[in-house]
C-alpha cells in the first residue's frame, strides 16, 4: 500500500467536568466526547527517501515536530524501524486551536494509516497505547463515537450511541490557551458541576431534550469570563431555536444542538450574518455503532 487517504473527525464535549488537580499537575477529569461529521483530509504517501514530509493547506500550521501527525509518524517509525519516509499532505478544516482535538484526530489518523501502510498489525488497544504517548485524546479519537473519558481523559468507556441531530460550530476570532484556562479554574465547594451520571442516563434513553438540557461545561467558568465573545456566541445560537449551546473542550468553539435540519440551517444563517463566528460550520453527530 503505497498511498492512504483518511479522514480524521472532530469532537465535541456533552459534558465536561474537572475533579481535581492531580500530584503530576494534570487534572482528573470525567467528559463525555462525541465525534461530529467536521473532518480534516489526510493522503500519506510511501516515498523511498527516510523521513517525514508534510504539507498542508494553511500556510500558519507548523509542518515540522510540533506538529503531532509528525510526532505519531516519528513514533511508528522509530518502534518499528521503518526505513521508508512518508509525505503528507493535511487538508485542514476542524478549527484550530478550538477544542475539538484538531491535532489528536490528524495524530490519531496518521497512527491508524502507518499500520495499516507498513502492515504492522497493531490491535486497536495497541494503538490507543501509542495515542497516549502523544496526547490525552488521541487514544479516543481513533475510537470514536460516543465515549466516557476519564483519567486525563485516556481512561475510556464506550457509551450507547448519541441521537442523531444537527450540529451548529462556531468559532469566533480569538485563541484560548487550554493551560491558562486549566491553571485559573477554581475547584471548591460553591463550585457547580455537570451531571455527567445523569447525562450518561439521558444517552442511554436516547432523549435529545434531556441530553441538551443536562449539558455542562466546567471550563465555561474560566473562558467566558475573560472572552465575553463566547457568552455572545451562545446567546445568539439559544435564540435560533438551538436545543442547547455549549462550549467544547477549553474553547473558544461553541456548538448548538438542532432538532430538526430546517432549524438548523436558519441559525446557520443567522450566527453568519451576526458576523461573531469566524468559521461555522452545520454538521451532525457521528456514530461508529448503531
Amino acid at each position: 500500500m503505497d498511498e492512504l487517504r483518511l479522514k480524521a473527525l472532530a469532537k465535541v464535549n456533552i459534558g465536561l467536568d474537572v475533579l481535581r488537580k492531580r500530584e503530576d499537575g494534570y487534572h482528573e477529569v470525567r467528559m463525555i466526547m462525541q465525534t461530529i461529521h467536521l473532518f480534516d483530509k489526510l493522503r500519506i504517501k510511501k516515498t523511498k527517501e527516510p523521513g517525514i514530509k508534510i504539507n498542508s493547506n494553511l500556510y500558519y500550521l507548523p509542518v515540522n515536530e510540533n506538529n503531532l501527525i509528525h510526532k505519531a509518524a516519528k513514533l511508528m517509525m522509530e518502534e518499528f524501524s521503518i526505513q521508508e519516509g512518508i509525505e503528507v499532505f493535511l487538508e485542514k478544516h476542524i478549527p484550530v486551536a478550538a477544542g475539538m482535538a484538531g491535532g489528536s484526530t490528524d495524530a490519531a489518523a496518521t497512527l491508524y494509516g502507518l499500520n495499516r501502510m507498513f502492515d504492522l498489525g497493531l490491535s486497536m488497544k495497541s494503538l490507543k497505547e501509542y495515542g497516549v504517548r502523544i496526547g490525552a485524546d488521541v487514544p479516543y479519537c481513533l475510537m470514536r463515537g460516543t465515549a466516557l473519558a476519564e483519567g486525563i481523559g485516556e481512561k475510556l468507556t464506550p457509551l450507547a450511541p448519541m441521537p442523531k441531530c444537527p450540529v451548529l460550530v462556531a468559532k469566533p476570532g480569538i485563541a484560548v490557551s487550554t493551560k491558562f484556562v486549566y491553571e485559573n479554574l477554581r475547584l471548591d465547594k460553591q463550585t457547580q458541576h455537570p451531571d455527567i451520571d445523569r447525562l450518561i442516563e439521558n444517552i442511554e434513553d436516547k432523549n435529545l431534550g434531556k441530553i441538551a438540557r443536562d449539558m455542562g461545561n466546567i471550563l465555561e467558568t474560566v473562558t467566558i469570563k475573560h472572552y465575553p465573545e463566547i457568552a455572545d456566541l451562545k446567546k445568539i445560537i439559544l435564540g435560533t431555536g438551538a436545543l442547547n449551546a455549549l462550549m467544547s473542550g477549553s474553547g473558544p468553539t461553541v456548538f448548538g444542538l438542532y432538532e430538526n435540519e430546517k432549524t438548523a440551517k436558519k441559525a446557520y444563517k443567522i450566527v453568519r450574518k451576526s458576523g461573531l463566528a469566524k468559521q461555522l460550520y452545520l454538521t451532525t453527530i457521528y456514530n461508529n455503532r448503531k
